[in-house]
C-alpha cells in the first residue's frame, strides 16, 4: 500500500499558517509531510517565502506522529553541507527520529542570492556528490576534514547527533542523478511518474528503498475557480526541470509561462471536488513504483477545507484504491 503525503508549500503560505496546517494534517490522518525550501516564490501570486528549517522545527514540536521531510533541500550554494548536516541532525532530535533529509541539485530561483554565480548542471551534481560524502562524515560523528573540489570543510564536528541519523533522499531527474541516488541515498526523489527514473535509480542501488513522489492537486467545490487558482500560481510547473531549475526570479517564471493557458493546466493538475479525478491523477505514481506521494494542495488560503474533505473523501478513496 502507499502511503499519502501532505505538502508545507513554503512558497504560498506563511510561516504559522503552514504549522498550523500539517497539525491539521496529522490529525486527518495523512501519512506523511514533506516541505519545500525556497528563497524565492515561483510566481509573485504565491506570495511567501518563509525559512524552512524554522517552520521544520515549530512543526516537530506542534506535531506528535506525521514524519517531516525537507522536498528538497540544496546542500551547495546558498547552504554548506556542513550546516545541512548541523540542521538535519538537530531535526532528527527534535522530532524523535520523525525527519527525513531530501536533497537535490537546487533552483537558480532560490539559490542566486548569495551572489556566488550559478554552476552548470554537471557542476551542480558534482557538487550534490561531494556535500553528501561531508555529510555522511559528520553524521559517523567525530571530527571532520575535508578539502575537496568544491567544499572545504575545517575541524567540523556535529556535537547533538541523534542515535539514528536521518535517512538520506536526493531528487532525481536524469540518468546522473539516479546514479547519484543509487550510490548514496536512502531513498529516492521524484516529482514526475517516469518509471525509467525508478529503473535508473534500481540499476545504481536502489532497489528496495523508498521512492518518494509528488504532484499538485487543486481542491475546491468549484471547479472553474480551481482551474483559475491553479492557473495563477501553478502553471509553472510545467515547464519540466531542465528549465525550472535554470530561471532566475518570479518575473522570468512569469515570462516563460504567458502562454500558458488554463485548460493547459487542467489537463495536468486535477482541480475541482471530484475525488475520481484525484485518484486517476495519482495512478501514474502507484503504477510507476512509488511508495509514498505527497501532494500539494495549490493556493495558501486554501489548505483547510482540502485537508477536511481530503480526511472524509480523499484519503479513504486512496487507500481503497491503491
Amino acid at each position: 500500500m502507499a502511503n499519502f503525503g501532505y505538502t508545507m508549500m513554503t512558497e504560498q503560505a506563511g510561516p504559522r499558517d503552514l504549522v498550523e496546517h500539517v497539525v491539521r494534517a496529522e490529525e486527518a490522518g495523512f501519512d506523511f509531510s514533506v516541505t519545500s525550501d525556497h528563497y524565492f516564490p515561483w510566481l509573485e501570486s504565491q506570495g511567501h517565502a518563509p525559512y524552512a528549517w524554522s517552520v521544520l522545527g515549530a512543526a516537530a514540536q506542534a506535531t506528535s506522529r506525521i514524519p517531516l521531510m525537507t522536498y528538497v533541500t540544496c546542500p551547495t550554494v546558498r547552504y554548506h553541507p556542513a550546516v545541512v548536516a548541523q540542521k538535519a541532525a538537530t531535526m532528527q532530535l527534535l522530532s524523535e527520529g520523525r525527519f527525513r533529509l531530501g536533497l537535490g541539485s537546487g533552483e537558480n530561483l532560490n539559490e542566486h542570492v548569495v551572489g556566488g554565480g550559478w554552476p552548470a548542471a554537471h557542476v551542480r551534481l558534482e557538487m550534490l556528490e561531494e556535500a553528501l560524502g561531508i555529510i555522511r562524515s559528520l553524521f559517523e560523528g567525530g571530527n571532520v576534514n575535508h578539502h575537496g573540489t568544491h567544499f572545504d570543510v575545517e575541524n567540523a564536528r556535529l556535537w547533538d547527533l541523534p542515535d539514528e541519523p536521518p535517512p538520506i533522499g536526493v531528487a532525481v531527474s536524469g540518468g546522473r542523478s539516479c546514479e547519484i541516488a543509487g550510490r548514496l541515498a536512502d531513498l529516492v526523489i521524484a516529482v514526475e511518474p517516469k518509471s525509467e527514473l525508478l529503473d535508473a535509480y534500481d540499476r545504481h542501488g536502489g532497489a528496495g528503498k523508498p521512492r518518494i513522489g509528488q504532484l499538485p492537486v487543486c481542491f475546491d467545490t468549484d471547479r472553474d475557480a480551481a482551474i483559475k487558482r491553479a492557473h495563477d500560481q501553478f502553471r509553472w510547473f510545467g515547464g519540466g526541470w531542465k528549465v525550472n531549475s535554470e530561471l532566475p526570479g518570479p518575473e522570468g517564471f512569469a515570462g516563460a509561462t504567458q502562454f500558458v493557458r488554463p485548460e493547459d493546466v487542467a489537463e495536468s493538475i486535477p482541480c475541482g471536488p471530484d475525488v475520481d479525478a484525484f485518484v486517476e491523477a495519482v495512478r501514474p505514481y502507484a503504477g510507476a513504483g512509488f511508495t509514498d506521494i505527497a501532494l500539494v494542495q495549490i493556493g495558501g488560503e486554501h489548505q483547510e477545507p482540502y485537508i477536511e474533505w481530503a480526511e472524509r473523501e480523499l484519503l479513504p478513496a486512496l487507500r481503497s484504491a491503491f
